[in-house]
């Protein structure tokens, strides 16, 4: 007689994302769904294939990890160990501006574009092909993906370091749609680098909006997480409130020295927009920050470490303060050797982080870099720190 479901999990804590207490119970599945929840002792374990014991350890859904740059990882590195390791079962990709689709290089992927891998990694001109790349390679979690908008100007300026023209904000916006069509998330931006920073606050309302129509999102890498925050903030929020879309304020932070212990003059500013429009946050929980090196961060007021340098490749691990004195250059001059490179940054204290992390307005992501060769470890561990 064929069983009725294939595993059985007994006696487990169960967590079931409704909000409800934690309560012991027998879960059963078959064809890969939730069949039955009952009471401990309730379901015949001779009815399941497969009968595993819990002995009281916490079952709950997957985690959706809101913040990732893993593009083109579910592609090429379908298993998502760093994730699936964690409890992580979904991931929202194309953050902070940068997305594997739609994209087209004309060489090297422009800064912070090159985060997610080198050229030959970006083989999606249009949205449509990227997801049925990811289709195809079936990633043990699933995607959920927004267009980066410094991908989209890429595909359509011959140089970053101005405002895009009407011609070439309307050929963004014809990619974006096509995107949205064919199921993107949202629109993000990163408009604190430098091939975002200057695109003015017209470009991205222009930009943003055919999102409302599509149901969709704005994200977005403030213009900056020091001293501008709020300013930073402002433009977001009017941002949203052009497109009539909820705004998300990626991995929020008060960043750099000077700006230690504004978590509650930044919260009361995110409240402060809550009563007019939907906004939110993601936030990781680390006081360290990570992408590429980034000449407009480096300070002596924090410990800065380099992970990796094109140029200068056993300098990866070293903190740049150190490969300063040993080529008797300053800091800036480093950096500019180093280049392009990547960092972590020792900009945030743990009263801030804490003041964030725990507010009903956020969310969890561990803006991961699989493809840095010295990860944060926030990549593998930002869920499980939580939890802690």
């Amino acid at each position: 007689m064929p069983h009725l479901f294939d595993t059985l999990i007994r006696c487990v804590l169960l967590l079931d994302g409704s909000g409800a207490a934690a309560r012991l119970a027998d879960v059963a599945l078959r064809d890969g769904r939730i069949a039955r929840i009952d009471e401990p002792g309730a379901i015949d374990p001779d009815s399941a294939s497969n009968v595993v014991e819990g002995h009281g350890l916490v079952l709950s859904p997957g985690f959706i990890d809101v913040h990732t740059h893993d593009d083109t990882n579910v592609v090429r590195e379908p298993a998502m160990t760093p994730k699936i390791s964690q409890g992580v079962t979904t991931v929202v990709v194309g953050n902070c501006g940068i997305s594997a689709a739609p994209v087209t290089l004309a060489g090297d992927p422009p800064d912070p574009m090159n985060l997610l891998g080198r050229a030959d990694a970006f083989r999606y001109p249009d949205f449509k092909t990227y997801v049925a790349a990811v289709n195809a390679a079936q990633p043990a979690v699933n995607v959920a993906a927004l267009v980066g908008h410094t991908a989209l100007r890429s595909n359509h300026m011959d140089r970053l370091d101005r405002p895009a023209t009407e011609a070439e904000t309307a050929a963004m916006r014809g990619q974006l749609q096509e995107a949205l069509d064919h199921g993107a998330l949202g629109l993000s931006t990163g408009l604190a680098y430098a091939n975002a920073f200057h695109a003015p606050t017209d470009e991205v309302l222009a930009l943003a909006e055919p999102l409302a129509k599509a149901g969709a999102i704005y994200a977005t890498h403030l213009r900056s997480e020091f001293a501008e925050i709020l300013d930073a903030m402002d433009e977001a929020f009017r941002i949203g409130r052009h497109a009539r879309v909820p705004v998300v304020i990626s991995h929020l932070k008060c960043a750099g020295v000077s700006n230690w212990g504004r978590s509650g003059e930044v919260l009361a500013a995110l409240e402060g927009a809550e009563r007019w429009q939907p906004v939110g946050c993601d936030c990781y929980p680390y006081t360290a920050s990570s992408s590429t090196l980034d000449l407009k961060q480096v300070t002596s007021d924090f410990d800065i470490q380099v992970t990796w340098s094109e140029p200068h490749p056993t300098m990866g691990g070293r903190l740049l303060a150190d490969i300063a004195a040993e080529w008797n250059v300053d800091l800036l001059e480093a950096a500019r050797r180093l280049q392009p490179a990547g960092a972590v940054y020792h900009c945030m204290e743990d009263a801030d982080v804490d003041r964030i992390l725990s507010h009903p307005a956020t969310v969890v992501g561990s803006d991961g870099l699989p493809n840095d060769p010295l990860p944060h470890p926030r990549l593998w561990g930002a869920f499980p720190r939580v939890l802690g």
